[in-house]
């Protein structure tokens, strides 16, 4: 098949959707699909696991405040003659941002099939940039976007419960893998782990996201600070970038923020924490909390998307209920009170195996089914099914 996909983050942007989407073209290319990306930026030499991926590249305008990602400007004639040149048997719509828009546009125009794919809460961003009173507003705006696809692809059944109350339609669950090459305990390193000063029977706590706002990172630094007194040689190591990382290294000296990291620096470091604490309360799925399962490490997190999809908690890690300040801290008490136990290796342990239970192949697999059902390529829909890899 010939897919259009459309999309304002993609590598070398740093980020899960960006990730995401290229895993996504990887696997497709080997697969013997003629891809077409389209996004903002410079062209990239990109090779998937099998044959490079095509890209036609628009003129991007970074986002104050989000300096790593840009937004796509360009006309719907534009677009459609790009549609008559290439002449796609589906167009994937991944952002809903001017680009997308335009690219809706044009292929509502030419009738060419559409789907798009649901990754980021903006609406629900808008509380933490203090701007909630636009929340209704992007949140209407999301909805009708999506309304005019043939199918919206979201990654969590949970997700696709709360999009469908908002009146969001056509809602597929696709899901995400997880790379188990990369990600790995055997990345784990002690000269990583000495450069952090992490002596022997010391701890270290883990936290990789978008240094932002809306990833409710001061409350896990706060968790880790009314620890120290009691474990001194326990250590905090956030990984990543953003608008608040400045800010918080001020207020948090005693933590090590190491800036962004990828590919196998990024699994070295993964691989050398013992726990992950995620209290973020606005994610769609969460790639890191299954990037620290295939890491092996004790992973506390909030009861929703990923952390409910894959966990189950006491075997392969611990969620609380969604919000719930006092149980997550009261978690992570008991958690660091059993560090070093056969306990919590069992949990480890038990962390590798779920993850090797989701690899990127089911999920393409399952993308190219619903592909096949909105082009009448498929006996019956594949919307209604859920197939999600079991916890551990």
């Amino acid at each position: 098949m010939k897919i259009l996909l459309v999309t304002e983050t993609f590598p070398p942007d740093i980020n899960g959707v960006a990730m995401t989407l290229s895993r996504l073209a990887d696997e497709l290319s080997a697969r013997g699909h003629d891809l077409l990306v389209l996004r903002p930026g410079k062209p990239e030499a990109h090779s998937g696991t099998g044959k490079s991926w095509k890209e036609t590249m628009v003129w991007g305008l970074r986002i104050p405040g989000y300096p790593e990602a840009r937004i796509g400007l360009t006309s719907r004639w534009s677009l459609i003659r790009l549609l008559r040149r290439w002449k796609p048997d589906l167009a994937h719509i991944a952002t809903e941002g001017p680009l997308g828009w335009m690219a809706l546009r044009a292929c509502e125009h030419e009738r060419c099939p559409v789907i798009s794919s649901f990754h980021t809460n903006f609406h629900e961003y808008t509380r933490h940039y203090k701007v909630s009173f636009l929340e209704r507003l992007v949140e209407h705006y999301l909805c009708s976007f999506h309304n005019r696809t043939q199918a919206n692809l979201a990654p969590d059944q949970g997700l696709i419960e709360r999009l469908e109350k908002a009146g969001f339609r056509n809602n597929c669950y696709f899901g995400r893998g997880v790379d188990t090459v990369l990600f790995s305990p055997e990345k784990r390193d002690p000269a990583l782990r000495g450069e952090w000063g992490v002596g022997e029977g010391d701890s270290v706590i883990l936290h990789v996201s978008r240094v932002a706002a809306e990833k409710n990172i001061p409350f896990v630094l706060g968790t880790y600070r009314q620890f120290r007194a009691q474990y001194p040689g326990l250590k905090m190591v956030v990984v990543g970038d953003g608008p608040e990382r400045r800010r918080l290294r001020k207020q948090y000296p005693e933590v090590i923020f190491t800036g962004m990291k990828m590919g196998e620096e990024l699994a070295r470091h993964y691989a050398s924490a013992d726990f992950f604490f995620f209290a973020s309360e606005t994610e769609t799925f969460g790639n890191v909390i299954t990037e620290s399962l295939a890491s092996g490490l004790v992973v506390l997190a909030y009861d929703y998307a990923a952390g409910r999809q894959f966990i189950r908690t006491g075997v392969n890690g611990f969620t609380v209920p969604l919000g719930d300040a006092r149980d997550f801290q009261a978690c992570a008490a008991n958690l660091l009170s059993k560090r070093g136990g056969e306990y919590l290796a069992e949990v480890r342990a038990a962390a590798r195996r779920t993850a090797l239970q989701i690899p990127w192949s089911t999920t393409v697999d399952r993308y190219e089914a619903i592909v096949r059902s909105v082009l009448d390529l498929e006996p019956k829909p594949v919307c209604d099914t859920l197939d999600m890899a079991p916890a551990d």
